[in-house]
């Protein structure tokens, strides 16, 4: 059986180049967090519509 570990927090919003790809994991509310992998390509676009919704 594999040890429960408690969560101790969600920790920051993190994006880090792994292999590939772009690795962005999203602190969420309620807990956890949300893993999402992107090519370059779709973490520039993303960016851009991030930047076009705060600016």
């Amino acid at each position: 059986m594999a040890a429960m570990k408690p969560r101790t927090g969600d920790g920051p919003l993190e994006a880090a180049k792994e292999g590939r790809g772009i690795v962005v994991r999203i602190p969420i509310e309620g807990g956890g967090r949300l893993v999402v992998e992107l090519t370059a390509d779709e973490a520039a676009a993303l960016g851009e519509e991030l930047r076009g919704v705060t600016g």
